[in-house]
């Protein structure tokens, strides 16, 4: 994966590492996991914020092979 350089606004900068240091991120991990929450709501305006959450926590175990079988009955 390639990086590119941008230039942002201080705040969100601060922002983001204030918040990336309560979830355990770097600065630009939070950033990106913003843009890419951002870019998936603007795809998706009718999903409700929680949904899109789930969504990703439901991908992120599926790649670490932690899913479960789902119990009907």
């Amino acid at each position: 994966m390639s990086t590119t350089s941008v230039r942002l606004d201080q705040d969100l900068v601060q922002q983001a590492s204030i918040m990336g240091k309560a979830l355990s991120r770097s600065t630009p991990k939070q950033i990106e996991h913003w843009a890419k929450l951002g870019k998936i709501m603007e795809d998706n305006p009718d999903l409700p914020y929680e949904f899109v959450r789930n969504a990703l926590i439901a991908q992120a175990e599926k790649e670490a092979c932690e899913l479960e079988a789902y119990q009907f009955g």
